[in-house]
């Protein structure tokens, strides 16, 4: 139970992806369907774009089956180069427990704190840099720099820990969406005991597939069924 509560919280993190330049207008809102896979238990995925006025946009992701129900949602700004996390909160809901944890992105004094169900030494604060993401922003991002070859490493700030990802183009290959054939860039990112790969597709603004492995044999595999 335990493990899979941790894994669909990290993989959170490749849900829901600092894509520079003209960011604010690339952006457009979606309602998406995902199937998946844990260890062979299946689970049913949803994620959602939505304009919330001016240059701020607000990122869902639902994941359920009869264990667990884990949602996220971030308030993104994309107003200036790079889309900036404003603040993020997650809601887990287990058979025999419940866990919340929200988190705040100060950009006029460039720290991030958390509150919730979340240990005293992770509530920050944590200095912001330019271009930092959080894990619902790095969705949105990672799929548009894939599309534009630009580099795919981030800065990733997210419950009261700093992590560095490098993402490697390592393929292209077809997967089906709504039963047709949509080709795919496949890029890949090691870190630590982690690999993660997803699968990129053009006009379409979320990962096609998402795929983590841990070194201990767990993994979770989400497939897209449906996107409008």
């Amino acid at each position: 139970m335990s493990n899979i509560a941790r894994t669909l919280a990290a993989t959170s993190l490749l849900l829901a992806f600092a894509a520079p330049l003209t960011q604010a207008a690339e952006l457009r809102a979606f309602d998406a369907t995902y199937r998946a896979s844990y260890n062979n238990m299946a689970a049913d995925a949803t994620m959602s774009l939505k304009h919330s006025g001016q240059n701020r946009w607000t990122y869902t992701m639902n994941v359920q089956n009869a264990l667990v129900r884990l949602t996220r949602s971030a308030e993104v700004d994309a107003a200036g180069e790079r889309l900036r996390p404003l603040s993020n909160r997650e809601d887990l809901n287990l058979v025999v427990k419940r866990r919340n944890k929200q988190g705040r992105y100060d950009w006029t004094s460039r720290q991030a704190r958390w509150s919730g169900d979340i240990k005293a030494d992770r509530q920050g604060p944590i200095a912001l840099q330019a271009g930092d993401v959080d894990g619902m922003t790095l969705n949105l991002a990672i799929v548009q720099d894939a599309l534009a070859n630009r580099p795919l490493r981030y800065r990733l700030i997210e419950n009261g820990k700093v992590s560095t990802l490098n993402f490697n183009v390592s393929g292209r290959e077809n997967l089906t969406v709504s039963g047709n054939p949509t080709p795919t860039i496949r890029v890949v990112s090691s870190n630590g005991d982690t690999t993660r790969t997803l699968w990129i597709a053009e006009g379409i603004p979320v990962p096609v597939r998402i795929q983590q492995r841990e070194d201990d044999g767990d993994t979770i595999d989400l497939n897209l069924q449906s996107i409008r």
